[in-house]
């Protein structure tokens, strides 16, 4: 984590300063004990404890334990119901529940909870403290909630959490699963970087090497451990899960999210948007973006076989019809698709005068495109070893998701959000049926 302070508030190469805005990161054995010295840090007296009914059993009583024998009181709120949806709803009873008497928040838990105290601490304006559950996902240190909202998902804006503690203890005993989630998030950063730098070169998006460089390092380490993690070795878990807090930190370092997520994350996010408007299954963050990732890294490899051919392209974007992709969206996403849509008005990425400039400086440096996919992923065979060694999905049917809408997936995560990722690329050559 020391590479982390020596950037924070530097200049860099990239010319900006980079700043995170959590306080302290704490991780090891046994450092849950610190909480109530943190807390006093704060001056705060009485804590808002947030928790579900499973992390409520895993660290919720000891944590409350630890906080009363250090004269600190306590308000306790535990979401009852089985699964914690990041919507509105969960959003309201957290903020019907805490008091405004409470001068901290302390969230016990993962992704969902950590979201909902991130932005509960924002509303209230109180400081956060998050005691992490399991090595998961990569929202500890981000400054954004992932979150459904109108039946879109977004990455609201929130704040980041001012004290993260990962307790090795606790860590370990997160559900496997929840395990494998964590390494699926950091695969996701291999799409994430090379896209970034894809976008950096074709629309000329901001771009940071240094930061990039951090989130690599961080990548290769949980990878590295991958077969001990399955052993629930302590090492691992603490590369794993301070490999995540990198990732959130990267993004606030950037200010965007593009370090830690790309394609990858959108498959994820259309996938989310179908269970919240069906009722359909929907498996863990980290283990849709690994499957994800496994997707993207199988169609870079037919991306790299492709030779742009501009009138193909321009022909394409020119016969594409947009009422009827906008139909076929809200067909397959529902009202969630009704943002994605609204969103394009304002972006006009399906203009033919600007995809006609974005083409010519495709082809102008495509070998440099090549360049960028074969320096930052593995192939797809080295993506799937990885899973294999976490007995990790691979496949749509296996999470629950109908093979069947593979193709619609990829076309939706072209229209998630303002960000040039692989499927606007294949939209711009004009081969993104062919690829499919």
């Amino acid at each position: 984590m020391e590479n982390l302070r020596l950037m924070n508030g530097k200049p860099c190469a990239c010319g900006k300063k980079h700043f995170y805005d959590v306080e302290n990161i704490v991780s090891g054995k046994g450092v849950v004990a610190q909480l109530p010295e943190k807390v006093k840090k704060f001056g705060a007296k009485k804590a808002f404890v947030l928790s579900d009914k499973n992390t409520f059993k895993v660290a919720g009583e000891r944590v409350i334990k630890l906080l009363e024998d250090a004269d600190i009181t306590v308000l306790s709120f535990s979401f009852n119901d089985d699964e914690v949806v990041p919507d509105e709803k969960s959003v309201g009873l957290a903020i019907m529940h805490f008091d405004r008497s409470c001068d901290i928040i302390i969230g016990i838990g993962s992704g969902v909870i950590n979201d909902i105290g991130k932005i509960v601490s924002a509303v209230s304006g109180k400081p956060y403290i998050i005691v992490a559950t399991a090595p998961s996902m990569d929202g500890y240190a981000s400054a954004t909630s992932s979150m459904t909202r109108a039946g879109l998902k977004i990455s609201l804006p929130s704040r980041a959490a001012d004290v993260i503690i990962g307790d090795v203890d606790i860590l370990k005993t997160a559900p496997l699963k929840m395990l494998k989630s964590g390494i699926g998030d950091m695969l996701a950063k291999y799409v994430s970087i090379c896209e970034w730098r894809i976008a950096n070169l074709i629309t000329g998006e901001y771009y940071c090497e240094n930061v990039a460089k951090l989130v690599r390092g961080a990548l290769s380490r949980c990878v590295q451990n991958a077969q001990k993690l399955m052993e629930r070795d302590e090492d691992a878990i603490l590369a794993v899960f301070d490999g995540l807090v990198i990732g959130g930190v990267a993004m606030n370092y950037a200010g965007v999210s593009r370090p830690a997520s790309g394609v990858e994350h959108y498959f994820s996010h259309v996938w989310d948007m179908r269970g919240v408007e069906f009722g359909l299954k929907v498996d863990f963050h980290g283990i849709q973006c690994a499957v994800g990732t496994l997707i993207a890294s199988r169609l870079y490899e037919k991306i790299k076989k492709i030779t742009p051919d501009k009138q193909k392209a321009i022909t394409y974007v020119k016969n594409f019809d947009v009422e009827d992709w906008n139909a076929q969206l809200k067909s397959f996403l529902g009202k969630g698709a009704l943002s994605m849509i609204e969103l394009e008005k304002k972006e006009g990425k399906y203009d033919v005068n600007k995809h006609a400039k974005r083409i010519d400086v495709i082809i102008e440096n495509w070998d440099k495109v090549i360049q960028i996919i074969e320096e930052e992923l593995p192939s797809a065979q080295q993506i799937e070893n990885v899973l294999n060694i976490l007995d990790a999905p691979k496949t749509l049917s296996e999470i629950g998701v109908d093979e069947n809408i593979l193709s619609i997936s990829f076309k939706a995560t072209k229209d998630i959000r303002d960000k040039y990722v692989l499927s606007r690329l294949a939209f711009d050559l004009g081969v993104i049926e062919e690829i499919l």
